[in-house]
């Protein structure tokens, strides 16, 4: 497992048999494993493999912390609980419901992935009520021998939080600070419905900014530095893909033509400013969700007086 400082590792979940699109940070002590983003139940063996290879087993997790409750994060939570029943699972109080009853998680990820629900994302069982903190953000908590400050970081989801380590300068940023599969590649945001707000995104991203982290870890996938260059890189990324969706929704057709033009211009426009294969993000985060997570967010703006 790449090492990030002493103690604290990732492992790569290899997610649909690709490297580099979902990461699990894995924090090492004498008192217990602690795992941020464990990923989906699709991805266990890969995750049992990568920590196996350090002589751990799932029995030595004692915490998860939760960015987000997302399927890619946290689909596997239920299973991990399971199998060990001393797990404590630290999640957003307004995602904590969705894990102790995922019915409503799993039916509203159903109208995005279908069929491929299964291959995606595996076996998504609820967690026993008794195992979850609920966090607002503001707290200090202690997991794997290390100290986080905890802060609420909405604007991908309205129940997504990051954790920053001061020790290591080590911001755990999930999905807030986007998407970027390569030391040298395009920081994409990912918007995919419901949560999507703008303006709730800009507050945290300026939170994380006020830690002064030497180091982002994104899920998706791995450390980023120096910061302030990925953040406002990320920034002028969302209003890129913001300006984009406007334009698609002054078109004329359906929202599937518009859907359509906005990802081969978004494709486009990652390929000139990286020369990277845009369709490689799409594992991480499809274009098609991220149109319509910003075409909620402007017709709901455009239909409030």
């Amino acid at each position: 497992m790449p090492a990030l400082a002493s103690g604290v590792s990732y492992v790569d979940l290899n997610f649909e048999d690709r490297p580099r699109v979902i990461a699990t940070v894995v924090l090492q002590h004498p008192s217990g494993v602690a795992l941020i983003d464990p990923g989906p139940s699709s991805t266990l063996p890969a995750l049992r493999e990568g920590l196996a290879a350090s002589g751990i087993q799932t029995s030595d997790i004692r915490v998860l912390l939760l960015t987000h409750i997302h399927l890619d994060h946290a689909g596997s939570t239920g299973t991990l609980a399971a199998e060990n029943p001393s797990l404590r699972v630290f999640v957003h109080e307004k995602g904590a419901p969705h894990m102790v009853n995922p019915d409503k998680l799993v039916m509203s990820a159903t109208r995005l992935y279908g069929d491929a629900m299964e291959r995606l994302w595996g076996e998504i069982r609820p967690v026993p009520s008794t195992a979850i903190t609920a966090l607002k953000g503001g707290e200090r908590i202690e997991a794997g021998g290390r100290r986080f400050d905890v802060a609420y970081t909405p604007g991908h989801a309205s129940h997504h939080v990051s954790f920053f380590n001061a020790e290591t300068g080590l911001a755990f940023v999930g999905d807030t600070a986007g998407i970027k599969l390569t030391p040298d590649g395009y920081v994409l945001p990912a918007t995919p419905p419901p949560d999507i707000d703008l303006e709730a995104w800009a507050a945290s991203l300026a939170l994380i900014e006020g830690w002064r982290p030497d180091t982002l870890f994104l899920t998706h996938f791995g450390p980023s530095q120096p910061c302030d260059a990925h953040l406002a890189e990320l920034r002028e990324h969302i209003r890129l893909t913001s300006d984009l969706v406007q334009m698609s929704l002054s078109q004329d057709g359906e929202d599937t033509s518009r859907e359509e033009w906005f990802r081969e211009q978004l494709i486009r426009e990652l390929e000139r400013r990286s020369g990277q294969d845009g369709r490689a993000y799409e594992a991480a985060a499809r274009f098609d969700l991220n149109w319509r997570g910003l075409a909620r967010y402007f017709r709901k703006k455009a239909a409030t007086p």
